[in-house]
């Protein structure tokens, strides 16, 4: 029990590092513009994008950050599942309902860390991120927060995350190591660029750790 325990805290301890990596290369690829608002998404589903969202909100909050992530995804919600909390009023209780940005956010655990859930899943959910309102929306977090990060659907399923990157002032893009096809990742660059959005990088997720018996994480510049 005492060398599980052991073990358990050394992989935790390994996962923080790397994502203390990511938060510092995410910093340098700004290239001196400042990143307020950054997009998370993924060409396909399980590629834990959404577990890469939740980790770096919190590795950013504890150096010191502002930080809230938004859920919009709007077809498989899971950041409120992340963090063990309700997701019966979110994101959609301030666009449709004409909620406060105060009346769903919510504090997690860790300090300086606010999430805001997707809340009831609309019928129109393309449309409805790619009102003016939303941005209205984004533009007021990004004024109350140093970071922004949105968690977005699978850009090959959805239009979704190509209308959230254009929103933002950078896209992340974790793809799962062994799984996701080079010709996927270039056409998931296509598509963003297009809409106008700005690629910072990749996160290739799921790597097998011979010592840690379980996952790493690499982060790389898109060329």
């Amino acid at each position: 029990m005492v060398r599980k325990s052991i073990h358990r805290k050394k992989v935790k301890a390994q996962v923080e590092e790397q994502f203390r990596t990511l938060r510092t290369n995410i910093k340098f690829s700004s290239a001196g513009d400042e990143l307020k608002i950054i997009t998370v998404t993924s060409c396909s589903p399980g590629e834990g994008k959404s577990t890469v969202t939740a980790n770096l909100g919190a590795i950013m909050a504890k150096g010191g950050k502002r930080v809230v992530i938004v859920d919009c995804d709007f077809r498989k919600p899971t950041i409120h599942k992340k963090f063990q909390m309700s997701n019966f009023r979110g994101l959609t209780d301030i666009l449709v309902q004409d909620k406060e940005i105060d009346d769903v956010i919510t504090d997690t655990h860790v300090s300086n860390l606010s999430v805001i859930p997707s809340g009831p899943l609309p019928p129109n959910p393309s449309e409805l991120l790619g009102s003016k309102y939303t941005k209205d929306v984004f533009n007021e977090l990004s004024e109350e927060y140093d970071m922004v990060l949105i968690d977005t659907p699978p850009v090959l399923y959805v239009s979704d995350a190509q209308i959230l990157s254009s929103i933002s002032r950078g896209t992340i893009l974790v793809v799962s190591y062994g799984n996701t096809e080079k010709k996927a990742l270039a056409e998931v660059k296509e598509l963003i660029e297009k809409a106008g959005g700005k690629i910072l990088g990749v996160v290739i997720n799921k790597i097998p750790n011979q010592y840690n018996e379980g996952y790493d994480y690499y982060y790389s510049e898109v060329e």
